[in-house]
C-alpha cells in the first residue's frame, strides 16, 4: 500500500470512505431560499387570518334592512345607469363609490335623479320617490361605499338663541354664493348651458346635501371650508332671510335680482305717465 506516495496519497482512502460532499450549487441554493420564503409569507398570512378576522367583513358584512330597501329601488331604477356594484356604466352614469348619503338625498330628492335624458344639466323635476325611499336609497349607497352624510337634527337655527346666526349666515352666502346663485337666491346662468338653481324652495336638507357634495358645478364645502356650524349659519340665513322674508329690499316683488328691476320699472312706469302728462297737457291748450 503506498499511502505516502504523492502520487498514491488518499487514493485508497477516498475511494474507502467516499467523496467529500461539495457545496450547493447555486441553482438548489436559490430553490432553497424560495421555499423558505414561501414557507414564511404562509405563515404570516395564517397568523394573520386568526388574529385579525374583521379584514375580511367588509366583503362578507350584512345589510341593513333599510339598506336592503334600498337595494331594491337600485335594482330596479337606477342598475342600468350606475352597475350592479354603483361603479358605473361608461356614458351612462357615474361611479358611486364615495358620494355618500348626501349626494342621493339631493339628486333623487330633488328629482335631478332619474335623468330624463343625458344634458349638460340635471334638471329638477318632481322626484319619483317620496321621502323614505329617497332614505332608503340613500342609506343603500352609504353602506354600499361610505361617503358623506347630512346630520341629523336642526339644521335652521332659533334666531333667538343665537342672534349671531343670521348675520353670520348672510356674511357667508354674500362671501360664497352670490357669484352663482346671485344676492337673492334666484340662481343664474353659467357656462357650456348650465345655470345655477334657485334657493326659494330648497329645504335645510337639500341646501346641506349639496354643500356636501358639490352637484352640478357647486364646489364641495367640506368642514375644513366650512364648519358644520357654519354650514348652519348659512342655511339659516337662507331658509329665514330669503325663503320666508320675500321682499326685503322693496315694495312689489320684482324677482328679487338686486335695484336693476326696480329702476327699470320706475323707469318705465314714469315714463309712461310723463307721455299722458305730455299729451293731456297738449290736448288741453
Amino acid at each position: 500500500m503506498t499511502f505516502d506516495t504523492p502520487a498514491g496519497r488518499g487514493g485508497p482512502l477516498k475511494r474507502l470512505f467516499g467523496r467529500r460532499r461539495g457545496a450547493p450549487s447555486r441553482a438548489r441554493r436559490r430553490l432553497g431560499s424560495a421555499v423558505r420564503m414561501v414557507a414564511a409569507l404562509t405563515l404570516a398570512g395564517g397568523v394573520y387570518t386568526v388574529f385579525a378576522p374583521g379584514a375580511f367583513a367588509e366583503d362578507t358584512r350584512q345589510l341593513s334592512a333599510a339598506a336592503q330597501e334600498g337595494k331594491a329601488l337600485f335594482d330596479n331604477s337606477c342598475i342600468s345607469c350606475h352597475g350592479r356594484d354603483g361603479r358605473g356604466v361608461e356614458g351612462r352614469g357615474p361611479n358611486l363609490i364615495g358620494v355618500g348619503a348626501a349626494s342621493v338625498e339631493f339628486q333623487v330628492g330633488t328629482g335631478r335623479m332619474p335623468m330624463a335624458r343625458q344634458e349638460a344639466q340635471a334638471e329638477e323635476k318632481p322626484p319619483q320617490f317620496d321621502d323614505a325611499q329617497v332614505q332608503q336609497l340613500a342609506q343603500y349607497v352609504q353602506e354600499l361605499g361610505g361617503g358623506p352624510v347630512v346630520p341629523e337634527g336642526e339644521l335652521v337655527k332659533d334666531p333667538e338663541a343665537d342672534p349671531e346666526a343670521m348675520a353670520h349666515g348672510g356674511e357667508l352666502f354674500r362671501i360664497n354664493c352670490t357669484s352663482c346663485h346671485s344676492f337673492g337666491g334666484a340662481g343664474g346662468a353659467l357656462s357650456s348651458g348650465k345655470y345655477a338653481p334657485s334657493l326659494n324652495d330648497a329645504t335645510p336638507r337639500q341646501i346641506y346635501a349639496a354643500m356636501l357634495s358639490g352637484p352640478q358645478n357647486m364646489p364641495v364645502f367640506g368642514d375644513n371650508q366650512l364648519t358644520p356650524d357654519e354650514k348652519r349659519d348659512l342655511i339659516t340665513y337662507i331658509n329665514l332671510q330669503l325663503q320666508e322674508d320675500k321682499d326685503p329690499g322693496g315694495l312689489f316683488n320684482l324677482g328679487r335680482y338686486g335695484p336693476i328691476t326696480e329702476g327699470v320699472a320706475i323707469f318705465l312706469v314714469g315714463i309712461v305717465i310723463l307721455t299722458f302728462s305730455a299729451l293731456w297737457i297738449a290736448g288741453k291748450s
